[in-house]
């Protein structure tokens, strides 16, 4: 087996293993230690891997970001379905504030209901639903992210403190057992802010985004009223939520949700 045979078997393993001795590489691959060495070393410059003593583990936090264009094409079909779920927790009349995710803008785009206002820090979300009939849309001042599609900063934050609406939409970059979590402060600072606004704060998260760590805790679990999502979160995720007493609402693709 060639050593780059090798190096993708190596992360297939730890993908269902979580950590990898050199032991276990000499043994699984019929190598020798040295080899095994030499392999995790590569692994670790390509940053694939973290050496940890007597082998390897994957990196836990997650650090790749994806630019709003990139993230409207991502599991289209999961963000729909948990769009489309979400949409039908709106009523007539709801005051709204949606942060810059791309499931929040699919979720008001989907709506069937009128006389709202909504209050958002989306540029893309404020030009698409400003369309919209019986829809009111405010736009939060700030600093422009051209790559979010949104503004953030200081001025976004203090223009905030002057609203109180009944729903808070947010699209989670990631959910863990210790709360909600984000690549960016200045990111979770808005998100913390808009939390602090609403009567009922519900999350779009699509199943990949539990266990997902990142830098910075937005919020713990216990200020998150619901979550909706595509698929059930596993037993560990599910117990957390349960002990916090957060609603989980499961889009099912036949439009039942559960």
């Amino acid at each position: 087996m060639y050593q780059e045979e090798r190096l993708t078997a190596i992360l297939q393993y730890l993908q269902q293993h979580h950590r990898i001795s050199v032991q276990e590489v000499v043994e699984q691959f019929g190598v020798s230690r040295d080899t095994a060495r030499r392999d995790i070393v590569k692994l670790e410059e390509q940053g694939e891997i973290l050496r940890t003593r007597g082998g390897a583990i994957l990196p836990s936090l997650s650090k790749k970001s994806f630019s709003h264009q990139e993230r409207m094409q991502l599991d289209l079909t999961g963000k729909r379905r948990i769009a489309q779920a979400a949409a039908r927790l709106i009523k007539h009349g709801d005051y709204l504030l949606l942060d810059a995710s791309t499931t929040v803008q699919l979720t008001v785009e989907s709506l069937q209901t009128k006389d709202h206002v909504i209050i958002t820090n989306s540029l893309a979300t404020a030009a698409s639903v400003s369309r919209k009939e019986g829809v009111l849309v405010k736009m939060l001042g700030g600093d422009v992210n051209p790559q979010d599609q949104c503004v953030h900063g200081a001025r976004t934050v203090e223009n905030l403190e002057n609203y109180h609406v009944d729903k808070l939409l947010v699209g989670a970059c990631g959910l863990t057992t210790g709360g909600l979590v984000s690549p960016d402060e200045d990111h979770g600072y808005v998100i913390r802010e808009m939390m602090k606004r609403a009567d009922q704060v519900i999350i779009l998260a699509d199943h990949s985004k539990f266990g997902k760590s990142m830098l910075y805790r937005v919020a713990s679990l216990d200020q998150i009223d619901l979550i909706v999502t595509d698929r059930a979160p596993g037993r560990e995720m599910a117990e957390a939520l349960d002990k916090s007493e957060v609603d989980v609402l499961v889009a099912a693709e036949n439009g039942k949700d559960a």
